[in-house]
């Protein structure tokens, strides 16, 4: 299935994206996406209903989309995880997954405003492959177990601000953590149809020049692997969202270092998982 959120900020209701393209109303099934739907069975709920074909059909027309999880508890982050960003960055490529964690407000929806925070010079793009857990998890024994805990995937736009991030403090969750920071969906797609996580293409382009193009193959750590040492050090909570990190392509290590400025737009995608679209502006 291919769950989402639609209608304005705060007022957002529960959806479902058929494969010939509709959209169906889950309200009757839930009140929302989030941590409480997940916890209590509810992808089972929405899909006794699509079955059924008890689902009234929504117009798209002039429909915004939200993120596909309402507010999660925790956004953590795997940084340099990727062979060719780590290189690019000028950082080694880590012996164990570079944790960090972003602020849950900075979760919008794909195709919402970005805002560039006020005295930036080093706003930045990062695709990524995002995780939702499904299930409550705590000390997983291995990849199995990790799998199991997982109700699906979304794209995730990990928008950071290199100056605030790497020349401000020791910490990166400055840079991370503005708001708007992460554009998430436009869909949760359920673990069972998104298929093997690491056989997923990302790609990102800017003002129609693309500048990311990489594969979840190419990850240092693996999905399974990520999630398995997570619940070693948290408790992730139904709802979660965990970024996976981003393949090279990156502002930061291009030549001249091209950083955001208003007006510009990125587009970005990863198999399976459907396409965001920003433009940025001032906050």
């Amino acid at each position: 299935m291919k769950l989402l959120r639609v209608g304005a900020p705060g007022e957002e209701r529960p959806a479902v994206r058929t494969d010939d393209g509709r959209l169906l109303d889950l309200s009757s099934v839930a009140s929302d996406i989030d941590g409480a739907f997940l916890a209590s069975g509810g992808l089972d709920r929405a899909r006794t209903a699509l079955a059924e074909g008890s689902l009234p059909e929504l117009d798209p027309e002039g429909l915004r989309i939200g993120a596909p999880v309402a507010r999660p508890g925790k956004v953590v982050c795997v940084g340099l995880n990727y062979r060719d960003h780590a290189a690019e960055t000028g950082a080694p490529v880590p012996a164990r997954p570079v944790v960090f964690m972003k602020d849950p407000g900075t979760v919008v929806g794909p195709y919402d405003e970005v805002l560039i925070p006020r005295r930036s010079v080093k706003t930045d793009w990062e695709v990524e492959l995002a995780v939702v857990i499904g299930r409550r998890a705590r000390y997983l024994d291995g990849p199995a177990a990790a799998r199991a805990v997982i109700a699906g995937y979304a794209i995730s736009h990990d928008v950071s601000e290199r100056e605030f991030q790497l020349e401000y403090s020791s910490q990166w969750d400055l840079g991370k953590s503005c708001e708007t920071f992460n554009p998430l969906g436009p869909w949760l797609v359920t673990a069972d149809e998104a298929g093997d996580p690491q056989n997923l293409g990302l790609r990102l382009s800017v003002n129609g020049v693309k500048r990311q193009d990489g594969h979840t193959g190419d990850m240092i750590f693996p999905v399974d692997h990520i999630v398995s040492y997570l619940s070693q050090y948290m408790v992730l909570e139904p709802g979660d969202v965990i970024n996976t990190g981003t393949p090279a392509g990156v502002a930061l290590g291009l030549p001249g270092t091209p950083f955001l400025t208003p007006g510009d737009t990125v587009e970005l995608s990863v198999d399976g998982l459907g396409s965001q679209r920003q433009t940025f502006g001032r906050a």
